[in-house]
C-alpha cells in the first residue's frame, strides 16, 4: 500500500565513516546519528516524528476508538489479591483517572489468618495504609518507573527506588513506616533492587559500571550516617551481579552470571556484616541457581544446574541436594530429562514446587513434604493440571515461607488471568480473582490452537494461533505474526485486553515459537544463537510461508512484529523475505547489532558476546553477523511499509539503531512504501510510562497493524 502525503521524510545527511575489522571495511553514512546531544540529531528525530504523524493522521479516529475500547474493558479502579508477609497483607491499588498505582497493606487478624481479605476495588480495607503512591512520586516528571519496593522483615521500614528519566538508574530512599517519615539517607545511581538483612538495620543494593552492568553490591547501615561498605565486586565484564534472599529469609544471596556461566554466594541473613561464601566454584559453561529448604529439620540447598554427570551434560538441567553444612555431600534429587527443561525449584516450609516446560508449554509439579519421609524422590512431585492445555500456570505471589496454601497464577490466550489458592493435600483450587474484562467478554467467542510449521531443515516450529470464532469462514484472513527468539526467552500463553481490538476486527494473532527462544528446551536456544542465529530468522520466514500455504492469510494481509531482539528478528526478515509481508513493526529494534557488539564500551556489549559471539576478536563470528545484521544488509529492493519505534533514553538498545536503520531504508527502498520512525523523547527501553500513555501507544501500534493487514480501511 502506498500512501501519499505532502510531508516528506527528512533526508539524513551522509557523513561517511569507515569501520574496518578482519580485512572487511564497511562505510557507515549515518553513524553521526549516535550523538543525542547534537541539536541536528534531535532535529532529525523530531522531523521523523512529524513525518510519521502526518502519514498516520488518517488513523487518528481509529486510534481513539481503540483507546476507548481498552479503557472501556478495563476496571480502572481495582486492587490485587492481598499476599501475606509477616504481620500484614500487601496489595496494589489502581484508581480511575490516575496513571500509576499505589502499594498498600493492612494488618492480619492473627497468626492463623491465611484467608486474604476480600478484594474491594473502591474502598480501603480495615487498617489500610498506603506505603507508596506512585502518582505522587511521578508528579512533575514526564517519565516514572519504580525499581525496588521492599519492606523489612519486622514491617517497620520501606526501601524503594525510582527512575524519572528512563535510563534505568534509580535513586534509593527509605521510609519509616511507623511515622511515615522519609530518612535523609538517599542513594543515587543504583541498579534498582534492594534487600534487607534480618536485623532490619542493613540494606544491600547494587550499582552499575559505565556499561550499565550491575557489578557491585553495597551494604548500607540505615540512619547511621556512615559510608556504605562494598561487600562484593565482579571485575569480569561478562558477568552481571544480582542480589536476593531465600524465601525462608534465612540466607542472603549474591548471584553472578554470564549467558553461560554462573556462581552463587550465600550469607546468613542474621549476620549481615559477615562474609559471603560460594556454594560451588565458577566453571565455564556451567550454570546453577540455589534455593534453601528445610527437610526433616535439616537445612539443605537445592541446586538447579546443567553440569556434567557420568559424562553426560544436563543440557535441560537437573537438581541436586546438599546439606548446608556439608556442601561436598551433594547428590542428585531430580535427574536430567531431555524432554523436560527444568527452570526452577521453590521451597516452602511444607512444599517443594518444580517449574519446568515440556512441548513448548510451562508446567508445575508439587511435592508435599508433610507426606514424605526423608528426602523426596522425583516420583513425589505431582503435576498440577488445568482446564486448558494451551495455558500458562505457575507460582504467583507467595512471600510467606510457612503458607498453608500455594498461590497460583493461571491464564491463556483467551482466559483472563486468574489468581488461585491451591490446597496441596486435596488438590482443590479456589478462585480468588479473575481479571475483570468489562463489556460482556465471553471466552467462548474465541479460539486458541497449536500448529506446527516445518522449517527448511525439517525442524517442527510450534505456532500459537488465536482468533475470534467465525474467522475460519473468511480465510484467508488479516494476520499478525509475532516473534522474539533470543536469550532462551519463552513467550507463553497470556491474555491481553488490547489484543481484543484486533481479534474483534477479524485479525488472527500468531506467535511463532522460533529457535533462539526457550520454549522447547535448552537445545532450542542453543540452535538459535551465535553461529546458528540465522535459524531464528529462517524459522520465522518458514512460519510465515506455512501460514500462507495453509490458507490462513496472504502476504498482502500479513504484518510481522518484534521488539528489542525481536526487532533484530523482523529487521533481518525484512531483508530475507520482504515479499511475505505488508507491514513490519519493529519496537526498540536491535537492528545495528554488529556495530554495537563490536564496541565493548557500549552498554551490555561484553556480556552479549556469549549470545551473539565475539565479532571483535573472531573473524568467523564477524563474517556471520555481517551477513545478517539488518542495518548493513539493507539493499535496493522493494521493502514493505515499516514502522520503527524507539526511545531517546533507552540504555539497552540505543535510539541510534532505529534511526540509522530507517535512514538507510528510506534511502534504498524501491517500493515507495512509507518507512516510519517514531521516537519517544522522554522514555527508555520499555517505552512510555503511565497506563493511559501506554494505552495510547498501544492504540497507535494496533491502528497501524489494522491498516496494514487490511482489517480496517481508514477514511
Amino acid at each position: 500500500m502506498i500512501v501519499t502525503t505532502d510531508v516528506h521524510a527528512p533526508v539524513a545527511k551522509k557523513v561517511p565513516s569507515e569501520r574496518t575489522h578482519h580485512g572487511d571495511t564497511f562505510v557507515d553514512d549515518y553513524e553521526w546519528l549516535r550523538d543525542k546531544d547534537d541539536p541536528e540529531v534531535i532535529a532529525y528525530l523530531e522531523g521523523q516524528n512529524a513525518f510519521t504523524e502526518a502519514h498516520t493522521a488518517r488513523l487518528e479516529g481509529l486510534r481513539a476508538d481503540i483507546f476507548g475500547e481498552i479503557k472501556s474493558r478495563t476496571q480502572e479502579t481495582d486492587m490485587s489479591v492481598p499476599s501475606r508477609r509477616g504481620r500484614y497483607w500487601y496489595y496494589a491499588r489502581t484508581e480511575e483517572g490516575k496513571q500509576y498505582g499505589s502499594r498498600c497493606r493492612c494488618p492480619i487478624a492473627g497468626d492463623d489468618d491465611w484467608t486474604p481479605p476480600e478484594v474491594v476495588a473502591d474502598a480501603p480495607l480495615p487498617g489500610e495504609e498506603v506505603l507508596l503512591d506512585a502518582n505522587i512520586e511521578a508528579e512533575g516528571h514526564d517519565f516514572f518507573s519504580l525499581g525496588a519496593l521492599t519492606v523489612s522483615d519486622d514491617g517497620n521500614w520501606l526501601a524503594y527506588s525510582t527512575d524519572v528519566v528512563g535510563d534505568e538508574r534509580y535513586t534509593l530512599r527509605f521510609k519509616d513506616l511507623r511515622t511515615g517519615d522519609l530518612l535523609d539517607d538517599v542513594i543515587a545511581n543504583t541498579a534498582g533492587g534492594a534487600v534487607w538483612s534480618a536485623d532490619a538495620r542493613h540494606v544491600f543494593y547494587q550499582t552499575v559500571d559505565d556499561a550499565w552492568r550491575p557489578d557491585t553490591v553495597w551494604r548500607h547501615d540505615i540512619g547511621a550516617g556512615t559510608d556504605d561498605v562494598r561487600v562484593f565486586h565482579e571485575p569480569d565484564e561478562r558477568y552481571w551481579v544480582g542480589m536476593g534472599a531465600t524465601r525462608s529469609d534465612k540466607y542472603l544471596m549474591i548471584g553472578v552470571g554470564s549467558k553461560v556461566t554462573s556462581e552463587v554466594y550465600v550469607l546468613a541473613a542474621d549476620d549481615p556484616t559477615g562474609e559471603f561464601h560460594s556454594v560451588a566454584p565458577r566453571v565455564e559453561g556451567v550454570e546453577y541457581s540455589v534455593e534453601h529448604a528445610v527437610i526433616d529439620g535439616s537445612d539443605q540447598f537445592l541446586i538447579v544446574h546443567n553440569d556434567i554427570r557420568d559424562g553426560v551434560k544436563a543440557e535441560n538441567f537437573a537438581i541436586d541436594i546438599a546439606p548446608v553444612g556439608d556442601l561436598a555431600d551433594r547428590r542428585e534429587l531430580i535427574a536430567h530429562d531431555p524432554e523436560r527443561r527444568i527452570e526452577d525449584i521453590d521451597a516452602f516450609r511444607d512444599y517443594l514446587v518444580l517449574s519446568y516446560r515440556r512441548a513448548a508449554l510451562p508446567k508445575m509439579a508439587i511435592a508435599d513434604l508433610r507426606a514424605i519421609d526423608g528426602i523426596p524422590a522425583a516420583t513425589d512431585f505431582h503435576e498440577v493440571t488445568f482446564r486448558q492445555e494451551l495455558c500458562s500456570a505457575g507460582l504467583a505471589a507467595n512471600p510467606e515461607w510457612s503458607t498453608p496454601r500455594l498461590r497460583i497464577g493461571y491464564g491463556s490466550f483467551i482466559d483472563p488471568t486468574e489468581v488461585l489458592d491451591l490446597d496441596v493435600a486435596t488438590g482443590e483450587l479456589k478462585l480468588l480473582k479473575r481479571q475483570p474484562v468489562l463489556g460482556g467478554y465471553d471466552a467462548a467467542d474465541y479460539v486458541q490452537t497449536r500448529e506446527w510449521a516445518t522449517a527448511a531443515d525439517g525442524t517442527e516450529i510450534p505456532l500459537s494461533i488465536v482468533r475470534r470464532k467465525g474467522v475460519d469462514d473468511a480465510r484467508p484472513a488479516p494476520l499478525l505474526l509475532y516473534g522474539y527468539g533470543s536469550y532462551e526467552a519463552s513467550i507463553d500463553p497470556s491474555f491481553s485486553v488490547s489484543r481484543l481490538s484486533m481479534l474483534d476486527r477479524g485479525v488472527v494473532f500468531v506467535l511463532a515459537h522460533i529457535r533462539g527462544g526457550g520454549e522447547m528446551g535448552r537445545y532450542w536456544y542453543d540452535n538459535g544463537k551465535t553461529l546458528t542465529k540465522k535459524n531464528t530468522f529462517t524459522d520465522f520466514v518458514d512460519a510465515a510461508q506455512h501460514l500462507v500455504d495453509t490458507g490462513w492469510t496472504t502476504p498482502g494481509q500479513m504484518v510481522a512484529e518484534g521488539g528489542s531482539a525481536g526487532g533484530l528478528l523482523v529487521g533481518a526478515v525484512a531483508n530475507l523475505a520482504p515479499e511475505l509481508f505488508n507491514g513490519i513493526l519493529a519496537a526498540v529494534p536491535f537492528v545495528d547489532a554488529l556495530t554495537s557488539i563490536l564496541d565493548p564500551s557500549l552498554p551490555l556489549t561484553v556480556i552479549e558476546w556469549d549470545e551473539w559471539g565475539n565479532p571483535l576478536h573472531d573473524p568467523e563470528v564477524y563474517a556471520y553477523m555481517r551477513s545478517y545484521s539488518p542495518y548493513e544488509n539493507v539493499e535496493a529492493k522493494p521493502y514493505p511499509p515499516i514502522l520503527a519505534l524507539t526511545s531517546l533514553n533507552d540504555t539497552r538498545v540505543l535510539f541510534t539503531e532505529a534511526a540509522k536503520w530507517v535512514a538507510r531504508l528510506q534511502e534504498r527502498s524501491t517500493s515507495g512504501n512509507p518507512i516510519l520512525l517514531k521516537t519517544e523523547m522522554s522514555a527508555g527501553h520499555g517505552g512510555v510510562s503511565g497506563r493511559y500513555k501506554q494505552w495510547e501507544e498501544v492504540a497507535f501500534e494496533l491502528a497501524w497493524i489494522l491498516q496494514q493487514t487490511g482489517a480496517v480501511v481508514p477514511d
